[in-house]
């Protein structure tokens, strides 16, 4: 490696100096910065402006980084995160059950239908009992009255407040945020979710709290209005073989909502084999072509044979111009070839007519 680094480095080096030797002979309207720059005062206060406004958006997002008033969330081992690894379906259904049983009850999904939990969280039968649970309200009907009918595969979740006013009188003023795209709107994504629902302790000293407020060091300022809702067994598990332990409950439902987050996400990562597979195929017939189409190009020779002019003595024919100056292949080396096998031949057919 080193070999090959030092040989392209001298091939670097000899087409430096072979450019700055072929550039030095030419004349004065080569390029020069000391005359270029100020004839541009524009061009360069917009470089210059554009280099101060990048410095400017990097220390301010140092700085963020650096006076966050929370603690980072560790990084947990998602068997999702790698490039071909896929979301676990088991965990995303017990994840919905963790949502449908415990999250429910304050914030919604308004983005996810119940089409979507089919072939992913649940069977289509089962997703369809289970929209059928919910009473819809829809309307008007042909009397411009609106009725409450059972739901149906293309209904939304149900939000658990009819507005954000109630949601807020319920929770001492805070908002319950909806969690379609919680993950991916969140810094951190799964981590921080993770972090958030288990990050639960007592507040340390001189920390005050108001009413109706508990202390996670995960979330942003430290008090937080949502209480400890994930612990030990706050669901029971259809397996048996899960143990419903709160690291457990809460990694289920942190799945399920980077499922809601990105539904789509297995299969980009399906397209994403097939688009490498069918690119690696056509690049290699590509090359292929291209070498051999090319290959003819580029290793032939090309040689210069330079026209020799002579006195053209009885060379010329007809009008008596044989005295003036003509243009002959005498001199050439194609024209002494031919000569000396032209020479042969004649003495081949003297030879055959002796």
């Amino acid at each position: 490696m080193a070999n090959k680094f030092g040989y392209a480095s001298s091939k670097l080096l000899q087409f430096s100096k072979g450019y700055l030797n072929r550039t030095s002979v030419r004349p004065k309207t080569s390029f020069s910065a000391r005359n270029w720059i100020p004839g541009r005062p524009k061009l360069l206060a917009l470089g210059a402006l554009t280099a101060g406004m990048g410095a400017l958006l990097y220390a301010l997002d140092a700085s963020v980084d650096a006076s966050n008033d929370c603690v980072h969330p560790p990084k947990q081992l998602w068997s999702h995160k790698g490039l071909l690894s896929a979301l676990d379906r088991e965990a995303v259904r017990r994840g919905y059950q963790v949502y449908k049983e415990v999250c429910s009850s304050c914030h919604s999904l308004q983005y996810i239908a119940y089409r979507n939990l089919a072939d992913n969280c649940m069977t289509e039968a089962e997703a369809k009992a289970e929209a059928e649970q919910v009473m819809v309200k829809d309307g008007p009907d042909e009397n411009g009255e609106y009725f409450e009918r059972p739901g149906k595969l293309s209904d939304y979740l149900p939000s658990p407040y009819p507005n954000e006013e109630a949601a807020r009188s319920a929770n001492n003023g805070a908002y319950p945020p909806d969690l379609s795209y919680i993950v991916s709107a969140r810094k951190g994504g799964e981590d921080y979710i993770f972090a958030l629902l288990t990050g639960y302790c007592d507040p340390p000293a001189g920390f005050g709290l108001r009413d109706g407020q508990y202390f996670n060091p995960y979330f942003s300022g430290g008090a937080i209005s949502m209480g400890q809702v994930i612990n030990n067994e706050v669901v029971t598990y259809a397996d048996d073989e899960v143990a419903p332990s709160g690291s457990q409950i809460a990694k289920d439902v942190v799945t399920f909502l980077k499922w809601t987050s990105e539904p789509e996400s297995d299969e980009r990562k399906l397209l994403l084999i097939k688009v490498v597979l069918i690119s690696s195929f056509l690049i290699g017939i590509s090359y292929y072509i291209k070498r051999h189409k090319w290959s003819s190009l580029k290793s032939r020779k090309i040689f210069f044979v330079p026209e020799v002019t002579g006195n053209g003595n009885g060379q010329s024919k007809g009008k008596g111009q044989g005295n003036g100056s003509a243009k002959t292949d005498e001199g050439c080396p194609k024209f002494e070839h031919k000569k000396s096998e032209g020479n042969g031949k004649n003495k081949d057919g003297d030879g055959k007519a002796n």
